[in-house]
């Protein structure tokens, strides 16, 4: 059986030593894979994957700072009619917590995100502001956005010490429900303070920005060359490109796409993109194939697409997600990994309801639970 940990803590440490099988090559280039999955109902390399538990949160904090939360923030919220327009005037900090320990100050900014269209909609940031635990920023942050939009939202704005080398930390929070804000009360169009609060471990997952991958998907049912029987077919994933990739060392950044077609995890299944340099939002324009598909095959199998920054020592996961029917089960077994959102679901659906044509999607890049390779 395989093994998993949580993917926003694992460092990908294992050397594949078989480059041929895990190569992908630009569109248009086929690379016929050496497993099929015309068998896979009796396949025993289904990955055996965990949930993230309360546990794991103490570990998470590592990566953005285990402040106490302290100190209140200023700002008002407004809607613009004439220019159609979200704005939030973030005015100053008062009593921050330190994040800087050493030094005894702190070095924040504002984000903010309207929730649960976090990544349509995307973040908004003020300035940084140096050595001070009593930022003044006078800034406003807006977004094009219907009003009727806007009330089936929550504004999340949060405070964060910016460190030079990306490790930033959570200096507190606060959540408007935007449905039942009164927006014809004069005083909440006034600048107001509001008390900062700590995050909670949902919120923390839900919110870290992980980037955005653009990928077509296409299902050939009877390939033309090849040894193939008629009775299958491939599976296309172009990689096309990412975007809003997270820093995890300062300013550079080397990343790459794997794939691997759940349940088999084999290390020949497995595939990649070349490696990227020194850019949040690289270009791949990669494909690759997959073959052995019956067409009850793609109701029971699951693309996991996994970004990574390449470094020397150890691969650090940078966001993944899973293409799939989001069932829970495969081949009638209960499976961790079957867990797609809509939006990943939709791509799978509209890939095997238009055979021979790609179709194409931008999917928000999440903390999912890599499968590992089968010993």
């Amino acid at each position: 059986m395989s093994q998993s940990v949580p993917a926003f803590l694992q460092e990908e440490s294992d050397r594949d030593t078989d480059t041929t099988s895990e190569s992908s090559y630009p569109h248009g280039r086929i690379k016929k894979s050496p497993s099929s999955l015309t068998n896979l109902s009796g396949s025993s390399g289904m990955a055996s994957l965990s949930s993230v538990s309360g546990s794991v949160m103490s570990i998470y904090s590592g990566d953005f700072g285990n402040v106490d939360v302290k100190g209140h923030i200023q700002f008002a919220i407004d809607y613009v009619e004439q220019l159609k327009e979200f704005h939030i005037f973030v005015s100053q900090c008062k009593d921050l917590a330190i994040a800087d320990v050493k030094k005894q100050h702190s070095d924040p900014y504002v984000k903010t995100y309207l929730l649960p269209e976090k990544y349509k909609l995307g973040k908004r940031k003020t300035s940084v502001k140096k050595k001070t635990l009593n930022p003044v920023y006078n800034e406003i942050l807006r977004y094009k956005i219907d009003k009727a939009l806007v009330k089936t939202q929550r504004l999340n704005l949060s405070v964060w010490h910016n460190d030079t080398f990306g490790r930033n930390s959570f200096l507190g929070e606060v959540e408007l429900d935007l449905g039942t804000w009164d927006w014809n009360d004069k005083l909440n169009k006034q600048m107001n303070w509001f008390l900062l609060k700590p995050r909670t471990p949902a919120a923390a997952l839900e919110l870290e920005n992980r980037g955005e991958i653009k990928l077509a998907l296409q299902y050939v049912p009877q390939p033309v060359g090849g040894n193939k029987t008629l009775s299958t077919g491939e599976v296309h994933i172009w990689v096309k490109e990412c975007n809003d990739l997270p820093l995890l060392r300062g300013n550079k950044i080397n990343s790459f796409v794997k794939c691997t077609i759940l349940p088999d995890t084999s290390r020949k299944s497995r595939q990649k993109t070349r490696a990227v340099a020194k850019t949040t939002s690289p270009v791949f324009n990669h494909t690759m194939v997959y073959d052995g598909f019956r067409a009850d095959d793609l109701k029971e199998a699951c693309v996991e697409l996994t970004v990574w920054d390449h470094n020397k020592l150890a691969n650090r996961f940078l966001g993944g997600l899973r293409i799939g029917m989001g069932t829970g089960k495969s081949y009638g077994t209960a499976v961790d990994w079957m867990d797609s959102t809509s939006d990943e679901t939709t791509l799978w659906e509209r890939m095997m309801s238009s055979p021979n044509t790609w179709v194409e999607d931008t999917l928000p890049l999440r903390m999912i639970m890599v499968a590992k390779l089968t010993k």
